[in-house]
């Protein structure tokens, strides 16, 4: 078994440590099956493969074409790569006849070599086309769904996904503008905004919130992050933990809602004349909410949002479907 480095590495992963100590990766489980749903530029997954004993698997998603080709120099008979997002977790392991996995780690959000890489279009800083695709092999392009949709979907998208209080105005510049001139570019975008944009928080860009619903919209991370919570938890063995990274308060929410909800279950009333072992069980317990520490900040400010949540399944109901 080899594990290879990658030279060209930028990224610095959030959390490293902690997110792999918290899928307890030891004993009998070390060679259990795991799952990194989110590739990225590979850092949790090659420290899962330090912990993994020789008779151990990780299968790793990722829907970016240049993570994938950084996941390709990889070459260790542990490791297997995934071009599609984990949101098809389910029906991936079903084709491998894996029913259950001993655990499973997403690290949502976007990484430091996506936000960097001026062609992706993810960020205003420097002048790029404006994409914003993770999977640049398909689907429709931020510049191409700004050129058609209607001006009340726009707002909808930038209020709904980017909590953007001037949506209404940010829309409406955004289809005056592209009536002059197609809105091709991250800069013509983030211009567009900041003149609609009068006031904001301080050292805060005007178009951050615009920019992050966009991308949040056209890759549907929301849906796919419900969808892959959902199948994540099905193939989870008993005592299979999921932990969940998130870098703002919506993909949050969405993960301690899911957390929670298998968490507590409702209970009839008291007086009812029900035994206790045929009272509802909780499917999952909730073991840990943790924050990157100031250390970890002041090394990688990006980490400064990051919220970690790690849950555990408590009982297996049968062979997944």
């Amino acid at each position: 078994m080899i594990l290879q480095t990658v030279p060209e590495l930028q990224h610095r992963t959030v959390l490293l440590d902690e997110a792999v100590d918290a899928l307890v990766i030891e004993g009998e489980r070390a060679n259990g099956i795991y799952v990194d749903g989110t590739f990225g530029r590979g850092g949790h997954s090659r420290k899962i493969l330090e912990r993994l004993g020789p008779g151990g698997r990780l299968i790793a998603f990722d829907k970016d074409p240049q993570a994938i080709a950084t996941a390709q120099t990889i070459a260790d008979q542990r490791f297997e790569i995934v071009h599609d997002s984990f949101a098809t977790i389910d029906d991936v392991l079903a084709v491998r006849g894996i029913s259950r996995v001993d655990g499973i780690l997403l690290d949502l959000g976007i990484s430091s070599p996506q936000v960097d890489d001026a062609a992706r279009g993810f960020s205003f800083r420097s002048d790029g086309p404006l994409d914003m695709r993770m999977d640049t092999t398909r689907g429709m392009s931020a510049a191409e769904w700004l050129a058609v949709e209607t001006e009340q979907k726009i707002e909808k998208v930038i209020r709904d996904y980017g909590e953007e209080r001037f949506a209404f105005q940010i829309a409406k510049a955004i289809v005056a503008g592209r009536a002059v001139q197609p809105i091709s570019s991250t800069r013509q975008l983030a211009a567009i905004v900041a003149h609609a944009v009068k006031t904001r928080e301080k050292g805060k860009d005007p178009a951050t919130r615009t920019f992050q619903a966009i991308r949040i919209y056209i890759n549907q991370e929301l849906e796919e992050l419900e969808i892959g919570l959902s199948g994540a938890f099905r193939r989870l063995a008993q005592q299979g933990r999921l932990v969940v990274i998130s870098f703002h308060s919506l993909e949050d929410r969405i993960v301690k809602q899911f957390m929670v909800s298998k968490a507590n279950v409702p209970q009839p009333h008291r007086r009812l004349p029900i035994r206790a072992v045929d009272l509802p069980q909780p499917e999952m317990r909730l073991v840990a909410k943790m924050k990157p520490s100031a250390i970890e900040v002041a090394e990688n400010p990006r980490a400064r949002s990051a919220v970690m949540r790690v849950a555990e399944r408590l009982a297996s109901t049968g062979t997944a479907q």
